[in-house]
């Protein structure tokens, strides 16, 4: 059995790594931890998330500073379910140790520390363990992710965004003169358990934001390794995300190109369904399934892709855990798909 912490065990996402964990046959989740002054610490995530009542034995614990060393040397797995800031400042510490760490803020996703800058708000100083981070999508980088110490895990939109484009790209498909354009909604568990104004059911509606400035705008074009035009869009729905892409493709690409390719590519990916026809958001909510249908117009030369995923699921948490997986020896969806 492998030994287990959960930093920022409160949230959506954390909550749902606790719940993974607790169902996973080779780990055992040893610490569910907040930051030092959380209102939350000393309840049970029992009180804090009703679908995780039967988990009343994991208290959460703050987390002194001292207690990092602590964590490095005696687990063999953390996931950092932090803000960007505290991933940062923690990791080198947190990473010191024999424990694998499994980030799912954006501290180490980019590798340019002035883009970095300019659209996480801070400078970045951790340069040592920014080398060695591994970009943890798993369907792309699973050698890579079982040698590494450390995992920046995607965020939720570059997930359903590269996951519809990378055999696009890889494979010379895409007309590089016009930008692939991605529009994506996602619920309101994106933006966290923290009430605010801008989430709350009475407000929310269906709304453009982050436009032409997005921080996930650099991720996925590192990742991808072309410019996108990327428009997030909040949605009144609570989990999930539907991103709609729409490219120009490299002159005379065919339906059944695509659909040779997207089989070859995603045929013996398990968490990658690919459907008959458009996918919707409740096909994939709770689920660590990424969805993808897509559509060629071959007068034109334009194809629209979907991808749905789980936004807490395969944007978040089961990412994370197959992340995991992979770094511990395991298939990549142990303890996520049975049958």
């Amino acid at each position: 059995m492998f030994n287990v912490a959960v930093i920022g065990a409160s949230g959506y996402t954390g909550a749902q790594l606790v719940s993974l964990i607790s169902g996973h046959s080779h780990m055992t989740l040893q610490h569910v931890l907040v930051s030092e002054n959380s209102q939350d610490a000393g309840k049970t995530i029992a009180q804090l998330h009703g679908n995780l009542a039967h988990l009343t034995q994991h208290v959460l614990e703050p987390l002194a500073p001292h207690r990092l060393a602590e964590l490095a040397d005696s687990m063999d797995a953390i996931f950092l379910a932090t803000p960007h800031e505290a991933s940062h400042d923690w990791m080198a510490e947190l990473s010191a140790g024999k424990a694998k760490v499994f980030d799912l803020s954006g501290a180490f996703r980019l590798k340019d520390t002035e883009v970095f800058a300019k659209h996480y708000g801070f400078a970045h100083t951790s340069q040592e363990c920014l080398a060695q981070a591994v970009y943890g999508l798993a369907e792309y980088n699973a050698d890579a992710i079982s040698q590494a110490s450390i995992v920046a895990v995607p965020g939720c939109y570059p997930t359903a965004s590269l996951l519809a484009l990378k055999p696009l790209h890889d494979a010379g498909l895409l007309d590089n003169s016009v930008r692939p354009i991605i529009n994506a909604v996602s619920g309101v568990s994106g933006a966290g358990r923290k009430a605010s104004l801008g989430t709350s059911f009475y407000e929310v509606s269906l709304q453009a934001y982050g436009v032409l400035g997005h921080r996930h705008t650099p991720e996925i074009e590192l990742h991808l390794g072309t410019p996108v035009i990327f428009t997030p869009h909040l949605g009144n729905f609570k989990r999930g995300i539907l991103a709609t892409v729409t490219v120009k493709l490299a002159s005379g690409t065919s339906q059944s190109t695509l659909d040779n390719l997207y089989s070859e590519v995603y045929g013996d990916q398990p968490v990658v369904r690919l459907r008959e026809s458009f996918p919707k958001i409740d096909d994939v909510a709770h689920t660590p399934y990424c969805d993808l249908h897509w559509k060629v117009d071959e007068q034109s030369g334009y194809a629209v892709i979907t991808s749905a995923i789980d936004n807490v699921m395969k944007g978040a948490a089961s990412q994370a855990m197959q992340c995991a997986n992979l770094a511990l020896g395991f298939p990549a969806t142990e303890g996520l798909i049975n049958g």
